[in-house]
């Protein structure tokens, strides 16, 4: 896995700083203990502005290329999960029932890496705004920042994402032009029928029998409503009701989610939602409420910038470990909501055989940090080269 040689002598350090932020995960916008480490580190690496409070924790950091040029913008987020630790590495987490199962932090200390690299040597023309990002798994930091300014304020041109890929090649890189991620909704159905004895069932209006009745069929409106060619998931996740065995109770509640990558298929998923919640209902006597959350669209890398990204995967991975059309995954990122609004990339990293991302086991390769942090400098590098401008 060739590297920048530069960043290849950080690599001890840059374990270290992932190592420590393993230790303090945190949830949400409320990544002060990360945010912390991470302006430290910048304002050592001698960045020439940072502007912290973004989405409560989130900051941005610019370095100044040499001669004039646009601003290209590379983030990284920064939240942990609320799942107890199973690794037992020395470093776990010290903050109970939290960890990093998705490793934010090595996306974290990667973006270290290019900044450390790319303030000593300013080889590129230009800015680039290293973007710092509390909650992704919730919250959507990403379309708060979005919303606060960060792309507008900093002029940024262009955006590119990296996000650590367990089962997939070790220092590989994978991404497709067009949709690459999903994007997520959640629905909420709560019945309300008449409860009574478990011996007496004709004296209720049973929910349990009407949630089992929405459940089996939503399942329809995968098999039955959709075109086969547009790629489309919706998951029941939950039931829950009911408190003893002969009792039967008086509400039920139906949870899910739904994956979508065309806003028209999103559109017909809700109309038949309300349509089966509406009718299994007035069929098994019950009220029924559906409540529909639009989630983070769906992110869609445009076809110039994953062509570069692919390009400069090249000189950091080699071809062979390097694939340009992956394919679309069905999981959700919020990456999108700054794809929506400026052209780039979004790229998984292989991190070879470990435990999968939300696994109490999952830890991040330190050996890929190296890898990740190249390619940013690449990118910079070869976007904004110097004598161009």
């Amino acid at each position: 896995m060739p590297v920048v040689n530069r960043i290849a002598d950080y690599g001890p350090e840059m374990t270290e700083w992932r190592r420590h932020l393993h230790t303090i995960p945190e949830l949400g916008n409320a990544c002060h203990k990360t945010a912390a480490f991470v302006a430290e580190k910048l304002r050592e690496f001698g960045v020439d502005e940072l502007h912290e409070g973004f989405a409560t924790t989130g900051m941005v950091a610019i370095i100044n290329g040499q001669g004039k040029g646009p601003t290209i913008g590379l983030r990284a987020d920064m939240d942990g999960l609320p799942i107890p630790e199973a690794t037992g590495v020395e470093y776990a987490s010290t903050h109970e029932g939290r960890m990093h199962a998705c490793g934010h932090d090595g996306h974290t200390t990667m973006l270290l890496g290019a900044a450390r690299y790319l303030a000593e040597t300013r080889n590129f023309a230009g800015r680039v705004a290293l973007i710092f990002q509390p909650a992704e798994e919730t919250g959507g930091g990403a379309e708060v920042m979005v919303a606060e300014g960060v792309l507008d304020r900093f002029e940024i041109s262009q955006v590119y994402a990296l996000h650590n890929a367990p089962g997939l090649d070790k220092g590989g890189f994978f991404t497709s032009s067009g949709p690459i991620m999903a994007a997520v909704d959640t629905f909420h159905i709560n019945i309300k029928g008449s409860g009574g004895h478990g011996a007496m069932p004709h004296q209720t209006r049973d929910p349990i029998v009407a949630a089992c009745g929405i459940a089996q069929a939503i399942q329809t409106i995968v098999s039955r409503n959709h075109n086969t060619q547009d790629d489309l998931v919706v998951s029941v996740t939950q039931i829950h009701t009911g408190t003893a065995d002969n009792v039967i109770p008086d509400t039920a509640y139906i949870n899910g989610t739904v994956r979508t990558f065309d806003t028209e298929v999103q559109a017909m998923v809700m109309r038949r939602l309300q349509q089966i919640v509406a009718g299994q209902a007035q069929s098994y006597g019950v009220e029924a409420q559906l409540d529909y959350d639009k989630g983070y669209p769906a992110t869609i890398n445009t076809p110039n910038e994953a062509d570069f990204a692919v390009s400069v995967a090249n000189d950091v991975a080699g071809k062979d470990h390097v694939t340009a059309e992956y394919g679309r995954q069905m999981g959700a990122e919020d990456f999108s909501y700054m794809l929506e609004k400026r052209p780039g990339a979004y790229l998984f990293l292989g991190q070879g055989d470990t435990a999968g991302l939300h696994h109490p086991q999952y830890n991040f390769d330190d050996a890929i940090a190296p890898v990740g942090a190249s390619f940013f400098a690449r990118l910079v590098e070869r976007a904004q080269p110097l004598g161009t401008v």
